[in-house]
């Protein structure tokens, strides 16, 4: 297959959230930390790592200086589990119900990218998330959490040589906060917190295969001057965790227009804390890890639009059950600015 005809692909690689539900006993702080816990399922879940690695006769693998790209992606993702509800009383377990739940969580975001120079790109992300708890039976659709970030190419291309980017990102809390509404009336759309994350990829073209991975690791800000109020505890301040997570595949071109990419995903995150007031104490979740399959299929429509759609799947117990993307550029070159 000839590398100077032009290839190469659009990879995504699927970032699953996690989802976590468990039994607790009938204190206060207890009572609190459970439903605070369910919160994590209430952050878009569908938050995406899209790498673009197109080497055909450039010098660099990212946008050329002045150049601009708009793109448009729909994702949805699916969870459910059980949830065992109890109160225990002088030794005795009363009231034990075991309810099951699931969450539909659609999102369609915007994503932006700019070429500052033709090893440094900046990008900015826009999602909008329609979410549905079935065991509350209630929805929303709201904003979610606007992203701002760099990616940079510390060396040229060289046919044959591995490619390495370094990406940066900052993510806001412009969406509806998990701590700051009430949850038995209304689905979150955001992390309720700002975070940094870093990562370092590297890829590999072996016509006809592209080998890629990346490691990342991201920080969450706390947050404080909170007033939540949970079953007669106020959360005060929430103290987030930080995350790592390593994924890798490879992509293979089946024809001119039509390339299969295989990855999997592996994430390690420390637990959050949560400090309530009135002398309620603080509680902390557990560490959790998550790991994923993605699968992505690639088909150009015309010569410089590619159209990608995904599908992938929990690997542990953390992960949502199963997860849908489509990806597509929309054509902004005849923007004048």
């Amino acid at each position: 297959m000839n590398f100077r005809r032009g290839q190469y692909l659009l990879i995504t690689v699927l970032v699953l959230c996690f989802s976590n539900a468990y039994g607790e006993e009938q204190s206060n702080v207890d009572k609190a930390r459970d439903a605070l816990a369910k919160q994590s399922d209430d952050e878009d879940s569908t938050r995406q790592l899209e790498e673009v690695f197109q080497a055909a006769e450039k010098n660099y693998s990212l946008m050329k200086a002045g150049g601009k790209s708009l793109s448009y992606s729909f994702g949805y993702s699916y969870t459910s589990d059980s949830r065992i509800d109890l109160e225990v009383v002088n030794r005795t377990v009363r009231n034990l119900d075991v309810a099951g739940n699931s969450t539909h969580s659609f999102t369609n975001s915007f994503s932006f990218d700019y070429g500052i120079l033709n090893n440094l790109t900046i990008n900015a992300r826009l999602p909008l998330s329609s979410r549905y708890d079935s065991q509350r039976s209630i929805s929303a659709t709201e904003w979610g959490d606007v992203s701002v970030g760099l990616r940079w190419q510390p060396f040229a291309y060289v046919p044959g040589k591995a490619s390495v980017t370094v990406s940066s990102t900052l993510g806001t809390k412009t969406g509806v906060s998990p701590y700051e509404i009430d949850t038995s009336r209304r689905l979150s759309s955001g992390s309720g917190a700002y975070s940094l994350s870093t990562g370092l990829s590297m890829s590999k073209v072996l016509d006809p295969v592209v080998l890629f991975s990346s490691l990342n690791s991201s920080y969450t800000f706390e947050q404080n001057g909170l007033n939540q109020v949970r079953n007669g505890a106020v959360l005060k301040t929430v103290q987030g965790g930080q995350s790592f997570s390593f994924s890798g595949g490879f992509s293979y071109s089946l024809s001119y227009d039509t390339s299969l990419s295989i990855s999997t995903q592996v994430g390690y995150s420390t637990g959050t804390k949560l400090i309530f007031g009135s002398g309620a104490g603080e509680v902390s979740s557990p560490d959790s890890m998550n790991g994923s399959m993605n699968f992505s299929l690639g088909i150009r429509i015309n010569p410089t639009t590619i159209v990608n759609a995904s599908f992938g799947f929990g690997l542990t117990e953390d992960a949502s059950d199963f997860n849908m993307g489509l990806s597509y550029p929309i054509n902004i070159g005849a923007w004048t600015w």
